[in-house]
């Protein structure tokens, strides 16, 4: 262990990062400004390819950011394991989706994990951030990576779980000023897990166990995933009763105690929100609990898309018009506002369910020039798009470049599903809010 500290401290510890999508690429950046060698290990060779040019392909990380690093010889790129070998500290970064029963599918931590084990050797740090439920890194990583005994844990294995916390687009917080929360295997695992961190994150937040953090991630966004799914139904409420449910959770947010406001939308979207919390559902079921607040965010929370259609077709049967054969422009596809990342968007069932009534759809999104998900192949129309050539208007995602001053007057018949019109003068009796 001494060994290895001195190297994470005179930054001669070779650094490796598996996976350098939205999580690994901040990462890789921040250990390369750190002074340390590293290098982002990816199967997808596109990537690999891009990085070795110091070319990103993330919002978040400039390129003008990445190049100096890689033309420093401080940042590499590769997508051959043998790099593992070499590794002082490994940084597992891979997504962790659901399969189609929503349960966790664990293939790409469980080959991380086989690709380290055959490239293994003393003095190793290994630090999971892939969200998982919790006990992944105590049942999958450390068996597999003490197997034999051939390889003592906290003495010639260190083994940490470490959660992500990236929010993409977030201006104010990034990598090193989030605050990160670690998990060690033993004491002498969060020690080393600690000293690596603690060399390009500003604060830290140790906990007990690997159990712990995962359940740290997973409680952070539960957390969210059912305040959603409470305003979703707030949002149902209000619109039999006649209530403008954006005005009430905004009166509400003026309580300086107690409240927290959280705004409703077209469905849940991106890398965490609408899978974590799952994660720890599917974790439940197998000791005999039910998860119950969990499963009913995610059954509001998944019907929100098949809502905003019917929103639709209510819209266009009240211009005595059908959604089969009708033109209707989908405007945003991105999870979140001012992103260009679709991951679990909401956008693609709503696609999808338009597509099916036999609409003619198409969709509008400057920072999404083109998508290929899930069986949607499309190009955004141009801005300058005419929006009176549509029967209606879908705003799904409120990036802030639209013109949304030329769209309530231009458009037949718009559905907000995010409050966007709210404060545009303008006649709003096409608009149907969410």
């Amino acid at each position: 262990m001494q060994e290895l500290l001195q190297k994470i401290a005179e930054r001669r510890a070779q650094v490796v990062v598996i996976g350098i999508g939205y999580v690994g690429l901040p990462l890789v950046v921040e250990f390369a400004r750190a002074g340390y060698r590293v290098v982002g290990y990816d199967k997808d060779r596109d990537k690999v390819r891009l990085l070795a040019l110091g070319e990103s392909y993330i919002g978040d990380i400039p390129s003008a950011t990445l190049k100096p690093l890689v033309d420093s010889g401080r940042l590499t790129a590769s997508s051959d394991p043998d790099v593992l070998g070499s590794a002082d500290a490994i940084v597992v970064c891979v997504p962790t989706p659901l399969n189609k029963t929503k349960d966790p599918d664990m293939r790409f931590i469980a080959s991380a994990s086989d690709e380290i084990a055959q490239h293994q050797h003393k003095n190793m740090l290994i630090v999971l951030e892939s969200t998982s439920y919790p006990g992944t890194t105590r049942e999958v990583l450390v068996p597999k990576l003490t197997r034999g005994n051939a390889y003592r844990l906290g003495e010639d294995v260190f083994v940490a779980f470490s959660p992500e916390r990236v929010d993409p687009g977030n201006k104010i917080h990034h990598t090193r000023n989030t605050p990160k929360v670690i998990g060690g295997a033993t004491p002498e695992c969060l020690r080393v897990a600690q000293a690596l961190y603690g060399s390009i994150i500003d604060t830290l937040v140790p906990v007990s166990s690997t159990d712990a953090a995962e359940m740290v991630k997973l409680l952070e966004n539960t957390f969210r995933a059912v305040n959603i799914g409470l305003v979703n139904e707030v949002a149902l409420m209000s619109r039999k009763l006649g209530i403008d449910a954006w005005e009430v959770i905004r009166a509400a947010a003026t309580k300086p105690f107690g409240f927290m406001p959280f705004f409703p939308g077209p469905g849940l979207g991106g890398h965490c929100i609408p899978i974590d919390p799952l994660y720890l559902s599917w974790r439940m079921r197998t000791l005999k609990y039910q998860a119950r607040f969990i499963e009913l965010a995610d059954n509001v929370n998944s019907a929100m898309p098949a809502h905003v259609v019917a929103l639709v077709q209510d819209a266009l049967n009240g211009a005595k018009k059908s959604a089969n054969g009708s033109k209707v422009l989908v405007a945003g596809v991105a999870y979140k506002k001012d992103v260009a990342d679709y991951r679990e968007s909401p956008a693609f069932d709503i696609l999808h369910s338009l597509q099916r009534l036999g609409a003619e759809v198409s969709y509008l999104d400057p920072h999404v020039p083109e998508v290929d998900e899930g069986g949607i192949v499309m190009r955004s129309v141009a801005s300058s798009v005419r929006f009176s050539d549509y029967d209606a208007v879908v705003i799904v995602t409120d990036h802030s470049d639209f013109d949304y001053r030329r769209l309530l007057a231009e458009a037949k018949i718009v559905v907000d599903t995010r409050d966007a019109l709210r404060h545009l003068d303008g006649d709003k009796s096409r608009v149907v809010r969410l």
